[in-house]
């Protein structure tokens, strides 16, 4: 046979299509090329297909549709984009590197890829041949294996720039012809996501955890407490007073006679940290580290900043300036209006609170402004009450989840 024969992938496409309908819009997206330098299939991060003629021919169009829904889903999960960033934080180079990227990048795809109406293609790469769990992500596997012995076998893999981030001599690059561009991958990924949102029964988990990241993507926490922290202390009103030590620009106007001028003096921020039986020691130093991350909030002034602990009561009060060396004590239960009492004893312009949110809470809103960092935690239960739902933080109070 001569030429690529594309009337047998349109039918293996119509089958992944019947087979993955949340995959459609994507399936359709990529533009298929034929190409005599690939092994079988491969894609490249502009959504570009390169099918090996010879492979097509001898290839069902059952297992051809099972090859498309994998190679489509190196390019809807961003696999070129995640193995750049884990090659650059782990330093990693080479062609051996990106061939293990790929092979975790397969492993995570075909964990749950196949099956309801589409069969197992020779060769899958299944998070069982390396003796890894099933259902992680390929950053995940990366940190598990290691080429050797499982993946001698696995050598001949070549999903393309788009399962590995490495371009390839046979791909037509950022400037040929029928790629997408970035906006054109992101509207298609928003397509399948929603797709898959609106009919989850259809989707395996894999997909459906997917789904979600992509619709409602989470924010890194510190940068939101961070940015929470310094909008609370540059607040209007926040350590504003008067001073004769420089006049007003407005005494001009008014001879023989001095104004106070307006300054800003740094705000106190007291920060209360939950030290009940229910945060664990990796959480309190966590704690301990946002509690470094707010003095920088507060322009490095060590000595503006003083630290409870508190379970059931409040202990006794740490400058900053001498924290290193305090010890978080506490076990019991938690009550952390104990912790604001104590707290609003010092005049604060700010209360930062770091808890799991298993207290209750002031019915009073305090005179300053109040930030929570909330340990993520699953719905509380107990066993003298099934119905018990601890009190989420009042209304004003600025919320931020941690982890």
């Amino acid at each position: 046979m001569t030429g690529l024969d594309f009337e047998k992938l349109y039918a293996a496409r119509l089958q992944a299509v019947s087979a993955r309908p949340y995959l459609a819009t994507a399936l359709y997206a990529l533009h298929i090329v034929e190409s005599p330098s690939v092994p079988t299939m491969g894609v490249d991060k502009h959504w570009r297909c390169y099918a090996s003629a010879a492979f097509v021919d001898r290839t069902p169009v059952e297992e051809l549709a099972s090859v498309l829904v994998h190679e489509v889903s190196h390019l809807v999960r961003d696999h070129h984009a995640r193995s750049d960033r884990y090659a650059r934080a782990h330093d990693l180079a080479g062609p051996a590197e990106r061939l293990r990227m790929n092979i975790a990048a397969d492993a995570e795809i075909n964990d749950d890829a196949f099956g309801a109406g589409l069969v197992v293609p020779e060769g899958a790469v299944t998070p069982q041949q390396l003796g890894l769990p099933p259902g992680s992500l390929m950053e995940d596997y990366l940190a598990l294996f290691t080429l050797g012995p499982r993946t001698q076998e696995m050598a001949w893999l070549d999903c393309g720039s788009g399962a590995d981030g490495s371009s390839r001599e046979w791909e037509l690059g950022p400037d040929g012809a029928d790629g997408l561009s970035e906006q054109e991958r992101a509207g298609v990924r928003f397509r399948v996501a929603q797709g898959i949102a609106g009919r989850p029964g259809n989707a395996p988990g894999g997909w459906r955890r997917w789904a979600e990241e992509a619709l409602h993507p989470s924010q890194p926490w510190r940068d939101l407490l961070g940015a929470a922290l310094r909008a609370a202390v540059s607040a209007p009103g926040v350590g504003e007073d008067y001073t004769y030590g420089r006049p007003a620009r407005r005494s001009a106007c008014l001879p023989r006679v001095v104004l106070p001028s307006l300054r800003r003096t740094p705000p106190r921020v007291a920060v209360v940290i939950d030290t009940s039986a229910s945060v664990s020691d990796a959480e309190l130093g966590s704690a301990l580290l946002e509690v470094a991350a707010i003095t920088r909030a507060v322009g490095g002034r060590r000595d503006l900043v003083t630290v409870f602990a508190c379970d059931a009561a409040a202990r006794i009060a740490h400058p900053l300036c001498g924290a290193e060396g305090m010890s978080l004590t506490g076990g019991g239960g938690t009550d952390l209006r104990a912790g604001f009492r104590k707290a609003l004893r010092t005049r604060p312009d700010v209360i930062a609170v770091l808890t799991d949110g298993q207290t209750p809470w002031p019915d009073d809103r305090p005179s300053c402004r109040t930030v929570v960092g909330l340990f993520g935690r699953a719905p509380a239960w107990r066993e003298d009450n099934p119905d018990y739902i601890p009190d989420s933080p009042p209304d004003w109070a600025r919320v931020v989840e941690i982890g």
